[in-house]
C-alpha cells in the first residue's frame, strides 16, 4: 500500500472507531460461561480477533475437536482456560507464529488447579490437547509479569471452580488495567471478586448471569487518530477530529493516550457523543521523555513512531511483553524506524530508547508489518511526513480495525492515494 496524503489546512472530520476487542472477547467468554444466555449483545467488535474467539466457542459447543485461532493470542489464552473447565476434549492450535508464542505460565497454573492439558508438539507452546473437567480451585500463585491475559483467563473461569480462586500475583504485574477491566466485567455478570491486597484477588464460587450489554469503542484504535492529530499540529495545521462512541472514563488502559498527547499539542474535549481532538499548545520541554508502558503496552508502537516524527527523544520502560506479541515489536520498531531515519536501541527486554540519533532515511521507505496490525496502523500516519511511504500487507489491520484504510482517507477529504498491494 503506497501512501501519498495531501494535508488540507484544517483536519476536520469524524471517525468511526471499531468496538473494543478487549471488551468483546471478555464478554464472549463470560456469556459462554452463563448457564443461560440470550440477552442482547450490541456493538460486538467486527474483526479477526473477535471472530476467532466467537468461532472457537461455537465450535466447542458444536462438538468440534480441532479448533484453530489463527494469530489471535487473546483467543488462545482465554479459550485454553475455558476449555479446561468445559467437558469434552479439543486440540487448540493457531498460526505458525502462535505456535512460537509461549503459554507455559497459563498451562502450569491450570494444571495446578487440576486441569488436564498436554502439549501436542513442543513443550511450553501450542498446540494444546485439553480435556475439560471440574476443577477444584483454591490457592494459586502466578508470575504476573509476562501477560495479563493469563491472569484474566484464570479469573474469568474462577467462579466455576469448586472452591473459587485465591490468586496471588508475583513479580511485576503487567497491564494491571486489563486485569481491572476483567474484574469489572466479571462483576457486571454477577461474580463476587475483589482485591484483598495489592497482589491478591479472591473470587468466590458461583455462576454468571447474562445481561444486556453494549461494547464501547476501542481506545487502542483511537491512538492512531491522536497520532494523526499530533503530526498535523506539528506541521502547523489546525485539527478537529471527532471520535464518537468512545468512553472518556473507560477502564481500557489505552485511554492514557489522551494525557500522553496533551503535551504534543492535542487536547481531548469530552462531548455527549464521545471525544474531540483539538489543537492545543505544544508543551513538551524535556530533553528526553521517560514513560512506563507496563500497563498499556499496545500503544507503544503509536507513541514510538509519533515521538520520532516529532523529534522527541524517549526512554520507554516496561516493554518486555512486546517481545511475545504478534511479532517481536521491539525488534520490529528498531528495524522499521531506521528506514525513516531514526536509530533506536533496546536495553535488555525492559527498555526501548531513542536518544535523538538520526541516520539517512530511505527515499521510498517500505514498512514491513510482520503480520502485526499495530505495525501497519502506527506507521501509516508517517506518510504525512515521509512522502511515498509504502505499507506492506495492509490486510493485517483486519485483526482489529478492518475499516482503518477507508477511515484514513478522511485525512484529505478522500483524496488520499491508496495503491493496495496484497
Amino acid at each position: 500500500m503506497l501512501l501519498s496524503p495531501k494535508m488540507p489546512p484544517k483536519l476536520e472530520f469524524a471517525v468511526t472507531l471499531p468496538a473494543s476487542k478487549s471488551v468483546s472477547n471478555r464478554v464472549l467468554l463470560l456469556r459462554a460461561l452463563c448457564p443461560k444466555s440470550g440477552c442482547a449483545l450490541n456493538n460486538l467488535a467486527e474483526c479477526d480477533d473477535v471472530e476467532h474467539m466467537r468461532r472457537g466457542i461455537e465450535a466447542k459447543l458444536s462438538g468440534v475437536r480441532l479448533i484453530d485461532v489463527g494469530a489471535t493470542g487473546t483467543a488462545m489464552r482465554f479459550l485454553t482456560a475455558y476449555f479446561a473447565v468445559t467437558p469434552g476434549e479439543v486440540v487448540l492450535t493457531g498460526s505458525e507464529r502462535m505456535q512460537q508464542r509461549p503459554i507455559a505460565v497459563l498451562v502450569n497454573a491450570l494444571r495446578a488447579l487440576g486441569a488436564d492439558i498436554e502439549y501436542v508438539n513442543n513443550e511450553g507452546f501450542p498446540p494444546l490437547r485439553i480435556r475439560g473437567k471440574e476443577l477444584q480451585g483454591g490457592d494459586l500463585e502466578v508470575e504476573a509479569s509476562v501477560s495479563s491475559q493469563y491472569i484474566s483467563a484464570l479469573l474469568m473461569i474462577a467462579p466455576y471452580l469448586v472452591q473459587g480462586l485465591r490468586l496471588r500475583l508475583s513479580g511485576n504485574v503487567a497491564s494491571r488495567t486489563y486485569i481491572e477491566l476483567t474484574l469489572d466485567l466479571m462483576k457486571r455478570y454477577g461474580a463476587v471478586a475483589k482485591w484483598t491486597d495489592g497482589r491478591t484477588i479472591c473470587v468466590s464460587p458461583g455462576m454468571y448471569e447474562d445481561i444486556p450489554f453494549t461494547v464501547e469503542a476501542d481506545w487502542s484504535a483511537a491512538s492512531y487518530w491522536y497520532e494523526v492529530a499530533a503530526i498535523a499540529v506539528h506541521m502547523g495545521h489546525d485539527v478537529d477530529i471527532a471520535l464518537p462512541a468512545i468512553t472518556p472514563n473507560s477502564l481500557q488502559g489505552d485511554r492514557v493516550v489522551a494525557s500522553l498527547f496533551e503535551e504534543l499539542g492535542v487536547r481531548t474535549e469530552c462531548t455527549e457523543e464521545g471525544v474531540r481532538l483539538l489543537k492545543s499548545q505544544i508543551s513538551y520541554c524535556k530533553s528526553q521523555l521517560e514513560i512506563d508502558f507496563t500497563h498499556c503496552p499496545d500503544i507503544v508502537q503509536t507513541m514510538a513512531v509519533t515521538h520520532c516524527l516529532l523529534g522527541v527523544p524517549y526512554i520507554y520502560k516496561g516493554v518486555h511483553s512486546l517481545r511475545i506479541k504478534e511479532t517481536d515489536r521491539v525488534a520490529a520498531l528498531i528495524a522499521e524506524l531506521r528506514k525513516l531515519g531514526y536509530v533506536l536501541h533496546a536495553e535488555g527486554d525492559e527498555r526501548l530508547i531513542w536518544n535523538g540519533t538520526r541516520c539517512e532515511a530511505e527515499k521510498q521507505p517500505t514498512i514491513a508489518t510482520y503480520e502485526d496490525h499495530r505495525m501497519a496502523m502506527a506507521f501509516a500516519p508517517a506518510a504525512l511526513l515521509h512522502k511515498g511511504l509504502t505499507i506492506e500487507h495492509p490486510e493485517v489491520v483486519t485483526k482489529s480495525y478492518p475499516t482503518f484504510w477507508e477511515e484514513l482517507k478522511r485525512i484529505d477529504n478522500s483524496q488520499l492515494t491508496l495503491n493496495t498491494k496484497y
